[in-house]
């Protein structure tokens, strides 16, 4: 690692179940960061059962990845945001009014909301193989399903299913997945790139 990182595990006893804004759902949230004005940022995931309308997020930025089943589409007043298969992050307004549609049956997708005044998100697939290094900010990277591996700055840690990894600092890390799928979240104080 070059500069000041931390780095803490964190699994389902440390996560929180958090009821959804407009009451239709619960949330398992894996990280936030709240503020004196609300929450600056959320990461978690939830399972959406039932078609319904989304919360009302005005003001934040929301990147979404289905993990679990298939068909999800969120229905806009612009057109369809398509979220049919799983691990292809998409990114929209928390202003947009949306209506989710369910073509197969429950889903399960992760979330981060970031309030974008304050701060830049992004979700990436970190893929067995693929490397690259994360700047200065929070990552969270987290294990959808299955068992996997990855090495932070040339250290094994081993990620069983539902379990996530939270960087934090100023400085760099490098990473690299040696087995099964992660989610690479970024959070990314505004005057930076939420992207590594």
């Amino acid at each position: 690692m070059r500069g000041s990182v931390t780095l803490l595990s964190l699994g389902p006893a440390d996560y929180r179940r958090t009821p959804w804004r407009n009451g239709g759902g619960t949330t398992v949230d894996v990280a936030v960061e709240t503020g004196a004005h609300g929450d600056v940022w959320r990461f978690g995931r939830t399972p959406i059962i039932r078609p319904g309308a989304f919360s009302d997020y005005s003001g934040f930025d929301r990147v979404q990845v289905l993990v679990s089943g298939r068909g999800l589409v969120l229905e806009t007043p612009d057109g369809e945001i398509d979220v049919r298969e799983p691990l292809r992050p998409v990114r929209f307004a928390g202003e947009t009014p949306i209506v989710s549609r369910l073509e197969a049956g429950p889903v399960e997708v992760v979330n981060l909301i970031g309030d974008r005044a304050r701060v830049g998100i992004d979700i990436q697939v970190l893929d067995a193989g693929r490397a690259l290094r994360v700047g200065p900010g929070t990552h969270i990277i987290y294990n959808p399903g299955g068992e996997g591996t990855l090495d932070v700055d040339g250290s094994a840690h081993h990620l069983p299913a539902d379990h996530a990894l939270r960087l934090d600092g100023s400085g760099t890390a490098a990473m690299e997945a040696r087995s099964g799928c992660f989610l690479l979240a970024s959070i990314v104080r505004r005057g930076g790139t939420a992207r590594p």
